[in-house]
């Protein structure tokens, strides 16, 4: 039976976006495939909410972007991490980290 995927919550898109490019370069489709790949299938960015997360990465200076030809030979805009991705994803994922305890935390609370 199939795992029902996982909604992402907002605000984390930007850093999964930023986790995904920091393993390397890659064009829009091919960051949606990096995250639900690495999720097991748990995690299906819609396009429609990647893109604007990708131009606003970028006009924030945390991505950078050219345009290559991808794997089918059609011309795509690559991405990669910059100097300030890669310290605003260090701390989304120290941030995120602190949270998932937090939340731990008051669901193992037992009365």
């Amino acid at each position: 039976m199939p795992t029902p995927s996982v909604d992402v919550l907002q605000g984390t898109l930007d850093m999964l976006i930023l986790k995904a490019v920091s393993l390397g370069p890659l064009h829009g489709y091919g960051i949606l495939l990096r995250i639900q790949q690495i999720s097991k299938d748990a995690l299906q960015i819609p396009q429609g909410s990647l893109y604007p997360a990708l131009y606003r990465l970028e006009h924030g200076g945390f991505i950078e972007s050219e345009w290559g030809e991808s794997e089918n030979k059609r011309r795509s805009k690559y991405y990669r991490l910059t100097a300030s991705g890669r310290k605003r994803l260090k701390e989304e994922t120290a941030s995120w980290g602190r949270l998932t305890e937090a939340i731990g935390s008051v669901l193992n609370a037992e009365a």
